[in-house]
């Protein structure tokens, strides 16, 4: 048996090409995702993905299942504190950097970007396999109606709608329709703010919470 077979069956080789294949992603888009390119990347041979994942489909999931690892170690990075609203600025903030730092990978994970037929999450995928990465926003919200900083919405109601100014806001920043230098004072914080005066936060605290949180002047 050669040693790069033997290495196989081991975590590290799964590892060194998930990240190979998250570099070509991030680099060039999904179109140039490949197995054989990915071999290539992490110096290894096609059999080394195909006995590690077994098909492309696999491999762009490992590859999408790296990309909220990444998010959610920025959310936990977040310490909680006793201003839930603060706390969501902070985490929208961590989620538009994530996007804005790997703006690919971003593509991939949401679906957005194909690699080849495979859509890369599902509805069902991301309520199944991905929601803890964005659950921990669901908790921030959850803090707050405690706190009576906002309405009960109920179930995921809350956590969609801050998902959709997110990733919207996300969006149009990448594809160049916002720019990153007023984008965030002009339409994420004014956005975030309306969204939590209309869930029943008094505008006051959340200009200040909100604006706070993104590094903006306040009111």
């Amino acid at each position: 048996m050669s040693s790069d077979v033997s290495a196989l069956t081991g975590g590290p080789m799964r590892e060194r090409l998930t990240a190979a294949a998250a570099r070509l992603v991030a680099s060039g888009g999904a179109a140039t995702l490949s197995v054989r390119r990915v071999a290539s990347e992490a110096g290894t041979s096609t059999m080394s993905v195909y006995s590690q994942f077994g098909s492309m489909d696999a491999l762009v999931d490992a590859v999408v299942d790296d990309g909220f690892d990444r998010l959610e170690s920025r959310f936990v990075a977040i310490e909680p504190t006793d201003d839930p609203i603060g706390d969501l600025g902070r985490q929208t903030a961590a989620y538009v950097d994530h996007a804005r730092e790997n703006p690919e990978l971003y593509a991939v994970m949401f679906g957005v970007a194909r690699v080849g037929s495979h859509q890369a999450v599902t509805p069902d995928e991301l309520a199944v396999g991905r929601a803890g990465t964005l659950d921990r926003v669901g908790a921030t919200l959850q803090r707050a109606v405690e706190k009576k900083r906002l309405r009960e919405a109920g179930g995921s109601a809350l956590a969609f709608r801050w998902w959709t100014i997110a990733h919207g806001y996300a969006m149009l920043e990448g594809s160049g329709y916002v720019t990153r230098e007023k984008g965030p004072i002009r339409i994420l914080a004014p956005l975030l703010i309306d969204f939590v005066v209309g869930e029943g936060c008094p505008r006051r605290g959340a200009e200040q919470s909100i604006r706070r949180a993104l590094d903006l002047p306040l009111p």
